[in-house]
């Protein structure tokens, strides 16, 4: 049986500009950052609140893992922002739409209250769009 999730994968097109974004803007904290084979690197990222999640950001390149003519489809997908990398949760959702939006992160949509709570939607430097939410009751 399946314990729990313990890695998943944000596509970028550029890891150093994923780390700026992810760490310095969004405040994650690194938890690996490691030069692989074949000229990968391994960073990967996660909530203080969660020290055994990583999220790995992944860079959209052909090796080992595509070909050029996938990655070059997923770069264009990302691009268009077809993708959503999920949700992430906040204690204060306008507060951290203030705090980001002065940092200069970029919103698809301002704090809204959901059936769920209230909700923001982000979008990283990628394309990649995912909810701000805080729930209800919280």
């Amino acid at each position: 049986m399946i314990h729990k999730l313990s890695h998943t994968a944000i596509y970028v097109t550029d890891q150093d500009v994923a780390y700026d974004f992810y760490v310095n803007k969004l405040g994650l904290e690194v938890r690996t950052d490691a030069k692989m084979d074949h000229g990968m690197r391994w960073l990967t990222v996660g909530p203080k609140a969660q020290p055994d999640l990583e999220i790995t950001l992944m860079a959209i390149e052909a090796g080992p893992l595509m070909d050029e003519e996938t990655a070059t489809a997923l770069r264009t997908i990302v691009a268009k922002g077809a993708l959503s990398v999920g949700v992430f949760e906040t204690l204060d959702c306008r507060r951290t739409y203030e705090e980001l939006k002065a940092k200069g992160v970029t919103f698809m949509s301002e704090p809204e209250e959901q059936f769920y709570g209230t909700e923001a939607i982000v979008k990283d430097p990628f394309g990649n769009w995912f909810s701000l939410t805080q729930r209800s009751g919280k």
